[in-house]
């Protein structure tokens, strides 16, 4: 008697879920809510497993107030998984500054501050992943001799010719094409970069060269800001 009345609890749940307009109620989309039924289903077999024995009446209520909290907590988790994953990507770009995180529409990503300061920036070269420092004192990206050779160049085949001014002093650099720089999602493709000499800079940078391809960028408090 027991489970019968817990497995109609279920139905009756299960129904509801299933009328016409529910996935709506819930904002679904109708694959979404599918697969919504499917894992309650998958739930109602194992309630039937944990409530298919003789128990006391204070046991049963315990297990409907259970099971009726795991039922709305996958409800509502389900609903708002999207808002959860941007929550947790803006987690992660707090503690780890580097990876930044994007916007619900997309098209834009935010970096926070680290530790020294400074604005650092995780990006793709030529599809391998290196650090940066948001500069834009630096007309154009300047690679490190190790990072370059990194993304595919020989640092000792490049032609130094062309004079910069880094922290470390005056020095010469020599340019090279990426194919493809990515940062937090925004692409660029045969963008020109320099590579400066080995002892000259300990630091990528990321220079005016790629902000000034997007629609904007901006520094706000802790924040920087890169729009495609």
């Amino acid at each position: 008697m027991v489970f019968i009345g817990i497995a109609l609890l279920i139905v009756l749940a299960l129904t509801l879920l299933i009328s016409s307009n529910a996935g709506e109620m819930i904002g679904l989309a109708e694959q979404d809510f599918g697969q919504l039924i499917v894992l309650l289903a998958v739930l109602v077999l194992v309630a039937g497993g944990a409530f298919g024995r003789r128990i006391r009446l204070g046991e049963m209520l315990s297990g409907i107030v259970m099971w009726s909290a795991i039922f709305a907590a996958i409800i509502i988790g389900y609903s708002f998984r999207a808002d959860f994953e941007r929550f947790g990507s803006r987690l992660w770009g707090q503690l780890s500054p580097g990876s930044g995180y994007s916007d619900a529409e997309g098209g834009t990503v935010m970096f926070s501050r680290d530790i020294n300061d400074h604005f650092v920036i995780n990006a793709k070269i030529n599809g391998n992943t290196e650090r940066f420092l948001f500069d834009t004192g630096a007309s154009t990206i300047v690679l490190t001799a190790d990072s370059a050779r990194a993304a595919g160049f020989d640092p000792s085949r490049l032609i130094y010719s062309i004079p910069v001014q880094t922290a470390n002093g005056r020095t010469e650099a020599a340019r090279i094409k990426l194919e493809r720089i990515e940062v937090g999602g925004i692409v660029r493709e045969n963008i020109e970069a320099l590579v400066a000499r080995r002892e000259a800079l300990n630091e990528n940078l990321l220079g005016m060269n790629y902000l000034q391809t997007l629609r904007g960028f901006s520094v706000q408090g802790d924040q920087l800001t890169l729009t495609d």
